[in-house]
């Protein structure tokens, strides 16, 4: 398949890429570049809606005048309002692909890795003796608590304690041995340092929660492999605590762009405003209806929206006040809440069918261009499906008028009209 699609002029069995050819594109196209592609397809989307709007009143209006209707003057039609559109807004946790982290594994992988510096640093300096580092015993007595069906709390501190006794010690064994370099050479690489800096980090959170007997600490780090990832508390029924990325996405028409991207949690109700001003950038005004959550509503961004002439279906401020409204504006405000329903399937779809709930990208630069192709690969879903398909749609049924197509005799007339079209 790679000599077909490739185009190579004869079979090999050779690689054709390097295995990091895929990283290096997602470290080049971070998530600036697919939300500029993503704004190119929204601003493509506009153009081809216009059109087909600008082509339908043209047909509408040439057939008034075979009708002979008399087509309404510039002074019956009533001027269009400033703000056009809708604006959905909402936030989600793009969970990374980690297992879900506990202070003893983390201490137990924090631990397994200093061990395998120790091994480096002791090659490299090819010392008679290795030092002692108890990994034997270390690595029973984290297995002997890991693997009890059940564990009290005072079992659980108990194992943490002798984790960090063991990490502590293989530390100090690396700083020992770096002091025996000649030079200022440093014997790791990128990769092994930052997993050195990033254990350091890990013991000292974990021996300060030991000592306050909490499980909360700023920039908590639960995973060494990417210590980019953060514990967001999200409340939900099915797992209080998600880790990954929290996403603040705009959805208009279908289509998505992430205006806030952060490993750190963050509340989502101070990007409103900015996230209104990016959809008047893309369509000329602003949109006349804003579906969010009433934590976006604050009294900030309600007067600012007030001022702007911008509607919300969020509940007003202060005690309730009975509503006295026609049956046409309640199924309106009814129709309208049920409409903020898009932007939590636009995220089912991404987690479901495109995996944005398993981001096995490692690195947060990785990671954010992952979650940013996610929403750029559905825009381009939505793009062909209203407007690639009704073109080829209109190709086919225009084909008659030009091309003699031979007839063909159906055996089946009860088939129905899609199932001609098939055959």
């Amino acid at each position: 398949y790679m000599q077909y699609f490739l185009g190579l002029s004869n079979f090999t069995d050779k690689p054709v890429f390097t295995p990091s050819l895929f990283v290096s594109i997602r470290k080049r196209l971070g998530i600036e570049q697919f939300e500029e592609m993503n704004r190119s397809i929204i601003k493509k989307a506009i153009e081809k809606e216009t059109t087909q709007t600008e082509q339908n009143s043209k047909s509408k209006s040439e057939k008034e005048e075979n009708d002979n209707e008399p087509t309404p003057t510039q002074e019956d039609t009533t001027e269009k309002p400033q703000n056009q559109g809708k604006l959905q807004m909402d936030a989600t946790v793009a969970d990374a692909n980690i297992k879900y982290p506990t202070d003893l594994d983390l201490l137990n992988d924090s631990r397994e890795k200093a061990e395998e510096l120790v091994d480096m640093l002791y090659k490299k300096l090819r010392l008679a003796k290795k030092p002692r580092t108890y990994r034997n015993k270390a690595r029973q007595s984290y297995l002997n608590l890991s693997k009890k069906r059940r564990k009290n709390g005072k079992e659980i501190r108990k194992g943490i304690k002798q984790q960090i006794n063991f990490l502590e010690r293989d530390l100090k064994i690396i700083n020992q041995l770096l002091d025996k370099l000649e030079g200022n050479h440093n014997p790791m690489n990128n990769k092994q340092l930052k997993y050195f800096f990033v254990i350091q980090h890990v013991i000292e959170q974990q021996k300060q929660m030991y000592k306050t007997k909490t499980h909360k600490i700023p920039d908590r780090i639960v995973n060494i492999h990417q210590p980019h990832v953060r514990p967001i508390v999200r409340g939900k029924a099915g797992s209080n605590t998600e880790f990954g990325a929290k996403i603040n996405i705009g959805l208009q028409n279908g289509y998505a762009t992430v205006d806030h991207l952060d490993f750190n949690a963050f509340n989502e109700s101070q990007d409103l405003i900015q996230q209104v001003e990016k959809y008047k950038e893309l369509h000329g005004h602003f949109p006349e209806l804003v579906l969010v959550d009433q934590i976006y509503l604050t009294r900030e961004n309600r007067k600012w929206l007030k001022e702007n002439n911008i509607r919300h279906i969020g509940k007003p401020l202060g005690r309730p006040v009975k509503e006295e409204l026609t049956t046409k504006e309640k199924r309106k405000k009814r129709q309208e809440s049920a409409e903020r329903n898009h932007v939590e399937g636009k995220f089912g779809q991404g987690k479901n069918a495109y995996g944005l709930n398993n981001i096995r990208a490692k690195l947060s630069t990785t990671s954010k261009s992952w979650i940013a192709a996610i929403f750029f690969v559905m825009n381009l879903v939505r793009f062909s499906k209203d407007f690639l398909l009704s073109l080829l749609f209109h190709l086919f049924f225009a084909l008659p008028k030009t091309i003699s197509l031979p007839k063909f005799q159906f055996r089946y007339p009860h088939i129905g009209f899609f199932g001609k079209l098939a055959v």
